[in-house]
């Protein structure tokens, strides 16, 4: 052994460290070399070979433990070990990949919190006249209800889009946010509720589909977390909502109560 290269010489050929060398023997996948003459252990082309194989088996994502009886395997089962690392990484890779784009969509706020669809809503909502408050109450919503009532979330975000896509819903939506400036008890917020349960009536997409009622119906409390949102600072507002769900419910369409 002595025209065999020390630890260091081995390390730096394979390109690992000698603590990676010793790491190795330690786990019995490379074979340790006896110590020559001069009390040093001499490194020849076997054990260089044993640490290529475990280092590229390594590199590949193959757990140190599983090395071993990788190395010792016949051709079949070296091979299926292999497609089940493949498949162990390819998870990894999916997580990984997911944790990615989850941290490219917290740098945009709550978009972390929606899918592209709800994004999309949100988006559309300034080019039709809405304020920056309005805008940001209703991401609010979406994230509450998404987490509360995510039977109802498809739904809701489908009523948001038939919403967007009718100017006379839209022109009153805006009219509510005008209403903001009132007083609770001004006689313009019945006259506009009466308003939008016309428009709902006449439009009955902007009420849902009836599996996303249902689904609504079923979770009374969760939408009552969600419709009180924000109801201490837009009064006229909440009680706009109440009065246009009563008469909804006196036209006799199903609404959960507040």
């Amino acid at each position: 052994m002595s025209n065999g290269v020390t630890i260091g010489q081995a390390a730096a050929f394979v390109g690992v460290t000698v603590k990676t060398v010793r790491h190795y023997h330690k786990l019995g996948l490379v074979a340790e070399p006896e110590r020559d003459g001069s009390g040093y252990r001499r490194y020849g082309s076997e054990e260089l070979l044993q640490l290529v194989q475990v280092r590229t088996l390594a590199a590949a994502g193959v757990p140190l433990a599983e090395i071993g009886p990788m190395l010792d395997a016949d051709a079949a089962r070296f091979g299926t070990a292999l497609t089940e690392v493949e498949r162990q990484l390819t998870e990894r890779i999916d997580e990984l990949a997911a944790r990615r784009d989850m941290l490219h969509r917290l740098a945009d706020g709550d978009r972390a919190l929606l899918p592209d669809r709800a994004c999309a809503i949100l988006d559309r909502m300034p080019g039709l006249g809405f304020g920056p408050d309005y805008v940001a109450a209703q991401r609010e919503a979406l994230v509450l209800a998404r987490a509360l009532v995510p039977e109802g979330f498809d739904g809701f975000l489908a009523q948001l889009e038939h919403g967007l896509d009718d100017p006379e819903y839209i022109d009153l939506t805006r009219r509510g946010q005008e209403a903001e400036t009132w007083e609770p008890d001004d006689p313009r917020v019945e006259e506009l509720a009466t308003a939008m349960a016309d428009r709902y009536l006449a439009n009955p997409a902007l009420l849902g589909s009836p599996a996303s009622r249902q689904a609504w119906a079923k979770a009374s409390a969760q939408y009552k977390l969600i419709n009180n949102h924000r109801d201490d600072q837009a009064p006229v507002s909440a009680r706009l909502t109440a009065l246009t769900e009563a008469k909804l419910r006196a036209a006799g369409v199903p609404t959960p109560h507040r």
